[in-house]
Formats: C-alpha cells, structure tokens, sequence
C-alpha cells in the first residue's frame, strides 16, 4: 500500500515538471516568435535607398546677401548741428529725382537764422557808430594840429625879430618856437595814435559783422536743407546706424547729429550678390564659374549667374560671431534683371564645382560613423547588414561611394540599431 502511494506521488511529480517544461518552452517560444515580427516590423518601418549609378554633382553652398557696388548716400547737413526728424521716406520705396527722402524739424534752423540776422545788424550798427566817432576825433585831431603849425610859424616870425629887439627878447622867441614845435610834434602823433586806434576798432567790427555774416549764410544754408530730396530716381534704401542704444535705421521723432548716413540710393545697374567664402571652399572657386541664386523674397524664380570677383586676402566677418572668423569676399553677377530684385535681399548661391558621370552616390543620411569608421546598413532579407564603406567626396546631400556598396544595393537611412 505505502509502495502504491510512493509510485503514484512520484508519477504526479513527474507530469509537474514535464509541465513546467512546456511551459517554459512556450514561453521562449512566444519571445523568440516576438523578437522575430518585432525585428521585422522594425526593419520593414526603416525607410531605405537603392543604390545606383548615376551622375555626381559636388556643389559648395552659401548665403549671400545683394549689394549695390555703386550707391548715392543721403547725410544730414553737416553744418546744421543736432536735428529731429519729422518725415521720413519708406525703405524700398521708389523714388524719383527731386522726391522727399527726409525732413527735418525747421524751428531750431529757423531761431538760429533770425539770431544771426540780429547779430548781423548789430555789428553793421557798431560799425557805422565807431566810423562816426572816429571822423570826430580825427578832425578834431587835425584841427590841432592845424594851429599847432600856425603857432610854430608865429613863434618863428616872432624870432627873426630878435636883430632889432633885445637878446632877452630873441632868446624868449626862440623857446616860443621851441615850443610851438614841440605842441605840434604832440598833436601829429597823436593824430598817428588816434588813427590805428580808429582803424583797430573799425577792423574789430568789420571782424565781427564778417562773422555775423558768416553764421547768416551758415544758418541760411543749413536751412535750405532741412528737406534732403532724392538726387537721382531710384530705390530708398535706409542705413543701419548704431543709435539709441542700437543698430537699427531712423525714424520720425528721432533725432539725427549733423553728418550722419541716412538713406542711400543704390545704383541698380551695379547689383550683385555677395557673400563669404570659407578657407577651405576657397581654392575650389574661380572666377566665371557659373552659379545659381535662389532670392528668398523671390521663390518661384531662380537666377544664374557666374564668379565675377574671389577675394585673395581674408578679412574679418564680423557677421558670424564671436570668434571672429577669417574669409573670403565673394561677388556673383546675375545674368537676368529682374525689378523685383532689391538691395538687402538674402539669397542661396549654390556653385558646381565638379562633376562626375556613371558614380554610385548615396544620400548623406545613409552613411554612419561606428567605431571610428563609415558605414552604411545594408538589407538581407528581413535584417540589416553592417557594411563599412570608403567615402571618395562628400557634398552638401550625397556621398560619392569609391568602395563598398553595389548597384542594386538597399541601404538603410535610418540607423537600424537604435531602439524606438
């Protein structure tokens, strides 16, 4: 009986763990069987590229910006001082010869004419004031010294008695001659005196109305241009000038020191397209290579041109920063015009620096960097291949292939050994 129970206890032992067998293989199964779709799923959700043959095009892109070469600029009267706008013309707006372009608040001008033309009176004034006095003084000068020369010839006559008159007499006319000589000699040089002082103050005031006239004509002319006109037709185009705190251009109410850039006129017959060429890119450009231009403000047009200018000296490019970064100046002249092109229009220049036929070339997100070298994922059937390959040239969006990949190839452009 105790043998039974034993037989039938380890019989019910046995179907647990055969159980918990099937179990556990079900189990691995279910996860295998999971990894397997899961990992197809994965693969079947990663876009992919064909590889091909085809035509490959190396290209170097920049922004640029367009400039006028030639360009009239419109300054504030550099004699007038401090100013205030009042108007102002539009940035981009067409103008003709003549036209408005700024107006300056007039009252300051207007206060400052009216005191010069005062000033200019006064000093007119005074001078017919002091030619008066000094007409006075100077005939009253010579009218002493008129007598001072008739007593002298008295006092002589009077000496030239002195053989019929006592030597007591002869001596008293000869010291009345003397000094009748010496009141003369008096008179004369103070008339002398009199006349540079006459002529110093007449040369004082004649200074001074000079001056008077001067800031008259000053203020008149700094009046006449408190309304700048377009000296040609053409497109406004407002400066950026540091002020207020700021770059920025002027506006109505702001205030403007004498001299300072306000508009310019730009010449749009000298329009080109700059921008800055980096070290590297540098020596792969040369004049009159052909370039395209893509205008911002323009999409639906797109514009060729060539190299018509390659800076040789790098300069410093404020525009990109601190650090301050060393390159190239770079101009392309457009070969169609277009009205709607304007000064300060941002644009894409694209290049074709090289051009190589029947190349397998691939998407620039087809390629990865793993343990220091290039490698693209390659499609076997339901999984990805990990392929190192050798990069011949780069371009902004294509990988020109030297070695590693095949015509017919599909590569992976997403990275299949990253998990989601």
């Amino acid at each position: 009986m105790m043998f039974r129970i034993q037989k039938m206890g380890m019989l019910n032992l046995g179907r647990q763990r055969r159980t918990i067998v099937v179990a556990a293989v079900l189990l691995i199964s279910s996860v295998a069987i999971f990894g397997l779709v899961r990992l197809s799923r994965r693969s079947s959700t990663i876009p992919t590229f064909d590889v091909n043959r085809g035509e490959f095009v190396d290209t170097i892109r920049l922004r640029g910006e367009v400039k006028a070469l030639r360009s009239l600029t419109v300054s504030a009267p550099a004699e007038a001082g401090e100013l205030q706008i009042l108007k102002i013309a539009t940035s981009g707006a067409e103008v003709k010869k003549g036209d408005m372009i700024v107006e300056f608040d007039k009252s300051k001008t207007q206060q400052d004419t009216a005191q010069d033309q005062s000033a200019l009176k006064s000093a007119q004034a005074a001078i017919d004031q002091v030619r008066a006095a000094s007409r006075l003084t100077e005939e009253e000068d010579q009218t002493a010294v008129t007598k001072a020369q008739y007593d002298v010839e008295v006092a002589k006559l009077d000496a030239s008695k002195q053989e019929i008159v006592s030597k007591i007499e002869g001596a008293e006319a000869n010291l009345k001659v003397a000094n009748a000589q010496q009141k003369l000699h008096e008179v004369e040089e103070k008339l002398k005196a009199d006349r540079a002082v006459i002529h110093a103050n007449v040369d004082a005031k004649l200074d001074a109305s000079r001056k008077a006239a001067f800031d008259l004509e000053r203020a008149q002319r700094a009046l006449g241009t408190m309304t700048l006109v377009a000296p040609s037709s053409g497109l406004v185009n407002l400066v950026s000038v540091w002020h207020a705190g700021g770059e920025a251009t002027f506006k109505p109410g702001e205030r403007v020191w004498a001299g300072a850039p306000i508009a310019e006129l730009p010449d749009v017959s000298t329009l080109r397209v700059t921008a800055r060429v980096d070290e590297a890119d540098r020596g792969r450009l040369a004049a009159h290579q052909p370039a395209t231009v893509q205008l911002d403000a323009i999409p639906e047009r797109q514009f060729t041109g060539k190299l018509e200018q390659i800076g040789i000296i790098a300069t410093m490019d404020f525009s990109a920063g601190w650090p301050i970064l060393r390159n190239f100046n770079l101009q392309v002249a457009l070969d169609q015009n277009d009205p709607r092109v304007k000064p300060g229009m941002t644009a894409q220049i694209t290049v074709v620096v090289d051009r190589i036929p029947d190349a397998i070339t691939i998407p620039v997100q087809a390629s990865f960097q793993k343990s220091g070298q290039t490698v693209a994922y390659v499609m076997e059937g339901s999984k990805f291949r990990e392929q190192p390959i050798e990069v011949s040239r780069r371009s902004r969006d294509r990988i020109l292939v030297a070695r590693g990949l095949r015509v017919g190839d599909h590569v992976a452009l997403q990275d299949p050994t990253v998990r989601e």
